[in-house]
């Protein structure tokens, strides 16, 4: 197995570790939406609802830092999947997908949902270009989804994030390993090589 990229894998587990640092921030607002059964869940889809709320009218420059940042973790994978060995693709191939999987989930759960929590437009309204559409196959209410369903989804969405980028520092630390573990391998067998030599020269 070649050697890895390391400053390419510190890209990559970098920005991996940053996001796992904001769901794991995101968890207490989530717990009692989603795991938890309190016997009245309206504080806590109330205090969920504002904290996204808030989230979503964040400066600019926060949501410009956490493109750069994801961007880091793809320029990562294109770093070490440049002329590809077979354990490249294995190990980096599969943490590209789960890494881009985490990105869809962001881009239609997440910033969707956002979007929606901010207007208030739940189940009634689809968002078209921050707009406020009305559904055409809504029913006789007019709404699909309410809104605890909504927040229970950007909990699950979070949750399904996490899991995701799990996977993609266990794929990188089995890279490591299998690296690690190799090379003790080759180590062992030039020392055998080289004991084998000694020997051979000393019969003669």
């Amino acid at each position: 197995m070649p050697k890895t990229n390391s400053f390419a894998t510190f890209l990559i587990v970098g920005p991996t570790c940053f996001f796992l640092g904001m769901l794991f921030s995101q968890f207490p607002y989530d717990y009692n939406v989603l795991w938890a059964v309190p016997p009245d869940r309206e504080p806590y889809f109330q205090l969920l609802e504002n904290h996204l709320r808030f989230m979503h009218a964040s400066p600019p420059l926060i949501s410009r830092v956490l493109h750069i940042v994801m961007g880091t973790g793809l320029l990562g994978f294109l770093t070490k999947l440049y002329k590809p060995s077979e354990a490249n693709m294995l190990f980096d191939g599969a943490s590209l997908v789960l890494y881009m999987c985490g990105i869809i989930v962001y881009v239609a759960n997440i910033v969707k949902g956002l979007r929606v929590v901010t207007i208030g437009s739940y189940g009634q309204f689809d968002i078209v270009d921050g707009e406020r559409v009305p559904k055409a196959d809504a029913g006789e209410n007019g709404e699909i989804i309410g809104r605890e369903d909504s927040l229970r989804v950007l909990a699950a969405s979070n949750t399904i994030l996490a899991l995701v980028l799990i996977g993609v520092l266990v794929l990188q630390a089995g890279q490591w390993y299998a690296q690690r573990k190799e090379e003790a391998e080759i180590a062992e067998m030039e020392r055998a090589a080289a004991e084998d030599k000694k020997k051979g020269k000393k019969k003669q």
